[in-house]
């Protein structure tokens, strides 16, 4: 074992799949380690209260370690989990949701859901995977990102792919090196539907007549019948993108089946990776939100309508919010495609700057239902008073930290009480962990003076914490100082006590080299 490397013993993981340990005051925070693990580990991060690193062998194995799939997995960064065991993988994804909930929210919900999980293998249906040609082998890399690195992994299979789209990737290698344009073409964006599998080509320059060829080549050699293929190209930004060969395919869609939801999007559009997942999670999001005829819901963060459209079919009159102008143009056809278009309205807003006043302003929801991205909705939730809080809110996350943190704020301000929670292993062996909650509305909030004194509370610990961490920072670079300085005293003072000395350590190294005794050596600094 080299001076890097050190050994610990993990004791739990984090919500990126990481090992956690302590070692000598410090948190360490170990890739490819397990709890119970004895591991010897490498630095690769060293800050004053933690430290990244990597698994560099392991001394005792844990019971929940398991021989990883894909021969890629541990430079690939498109997984971090294989190692783990698929249930155990499930069950601290629900450890995660809970902890988060329970130190970041303050709150405890009072039922937990059974988990949903699905396929392990073949289920991300949408991936974006760059593309790049690599002079000195002369070749084309195909694939996602290798961990904590802006290199291509080399890669020929992905079984998380469906694999009618991982057998692709070899071919594509092989047939974007062919292309004259083969170092202008970074990306390609696969998505696969219910009746059609696109791959986008991002192509920074416009292809030639023969690179034209080519690209039909491949397409009419790896369609299948049951696999439809075709290309896109996407000269410019997201929405340059269009339907290159061939273009009588059919539409790209995905089904919620069990509403009788159809709903086409566009192939860089934001859709959900797993659909198999996506049917169940919206199935258990309305079973909690429980809608019914003549309510007026709102579903805010609506995207193209995931969570919209299935809400209509209830009967319900729901009301759909989103950021994205594209995303509300396609909500507003998929409605129409659907024969829904009279129980829906939709809005573009910024939901992240909702004030009380524009939430009033929207009128009286019986439900809402929020699905956010990372950041959480943490100015949407602030906005509710007790006259226009919905009496039923249910929150879709995929960051279990902003959820617990807008969940205290319901909980703790809002008069809201956490009914359920539970997680969506919507991403198998990453450390994504997509979650479900329910809020019922069952006393009164906290009064605008009393809201006011907490905002003030919380910002005061904030200023506080950030002069505490000022300081700290200070005293370490102070300390940083001193610690240079006194190296640079004793190094000084060893210099110069070798000069006043230099006779004695001049004959010492001449009897040295001649075999004699050494003369008595002066007193040291």
């Amino acid at each position: 074992m080299s001076h890097s490397q050190s050994v610990a013993l993990v004791e739990s993981l984090d919500h990126e799949g990481r090992g956690v340990a302590h070692v000598e005051g410090k948190t360490i925070f170990i890739d490819g380690a397990l709890p119970y693990e004895k591991v010897i580990y490498r630095a690769y991060r060293k800050k004053p209260t933690y430290e990244n690193a990597d698994t560099i062998s392991v001394l005792k194995e844990s019971f929940l370690r398991t021989e990883p799939r894909c021969p890629h997995f541990g430079v690939c960064g498109g997984c971090s989990m294989q190692h783990v065991e698929f249930s155990a993988q499930v069950a601290i994804k629900q450890r995660v949701l809970e902890d988060n909930l329970a130190h970041i929210g303050k709150v405890v919900a009072e039922r937990i859901l059974p988990p949903i999980s699905g396929p392990a293998w073949g289920y991300r249906h949408r991936a974006r995977m760059s593309a790049r040609y690599v002079e000195k082998k002369g070749s084309v890399l195909v694939g996602f990102h290798e961990k904590r690195s802006s290199f291509i992994a080399d890669m020929h299979e992905c079984h998380i792919l469906p694999p009618h789209v991982s057998r692709l990737i070899d071919p594509l290698r092989a047939m974007i090196a062919t292309l004259s344009i083969k170092q202008r073409m970074p990306q390609v964006e696969i998505a696969v539907g219910a009746k059609v599998t696109i791959l986008v080509f991002r192509n920074m320059d416009d292809i030639t007549a023969a690179d034209a060829a080519i690209i039909r080549a491949f397409v009419d050699a790896h369609t299948h019948a049951h696999h439809p293929l075709q290309a896109w190209l996407q000269p410019k930004g997201p929405d340059s993108c269009y339907p290159f060969y061939p273009e009588d395919a059919p539409r790209l869609s995905y089904q919620i089946a069990d509403f009788g939801v159809e709903m086409p999007y566009y192939p860089t559009e934001f859709t959900q990776v797993n659909p198999q997942i996506n049917n169940v999670m919206v199935a258990r999001a309305l079973k909690l939100l429980d809608p019914q005829p003549g309510e007026r819901i709102a579903d805010m963060f609506c995207g193209i309508g995931n969570f919209t459209l299935p809400i209509a079919r209830s009967g319900a009159t729901v009301h759909g919010m989103e950021g994205s102008a594209a995303l509300v143009k396609r909500a507003v056809e998929n409605a129409t495609h659907n024969g829904l278009e009279q129980s829906v309205s939709y809005e573009m807003a910024n939901l992240f700057e909702v004030t009380p006043e524009s939430f009033a302003a929207l009128g009286q929801f019986d439900k809402m239902l929020v699905d956010p991205p990372r950041d959480g909705a943490i100015q949407l939730l602030k906005a509710i008073s007790d006259e226009n809080a919905p009496k039923r809110i249910v929150y879709v996350s995929c960051n279990p930290a902003t959820l617990a943190r807008d969940a205290g704020v319901l909980v703790h301000t809002k008069g809201y009480t956490l009914k359920a929670a539970g997680i969506i292993n919507m991403f198998p062996h990453t450390g994504h962990v997509e979650s479900v909650a329910w809020f019922e509305k069952t006393g009164p909030g906290k009064s605008r003076a009393e809201l006011d004194a907490i905002e003030a509370e919380e910002a005061a610990a904030r200023a506080a914490a950030k002069e505490a961490k000022k300081a700290r920072e200070s005293a370490e670079r102070e300390a940083k100082v001193a610690a240079e300085a006194e190296r640079a005293a004793k190094k000084e003072a060893r210099r110069q006590h070798y000069l006043a000395n230099q006779a004695y350590y001049d004959a010492r190294n001449q009897q040295q080299a001649s075999g004699s005794a050494n003369p008595e050596e002066p007193t040291r600094p």
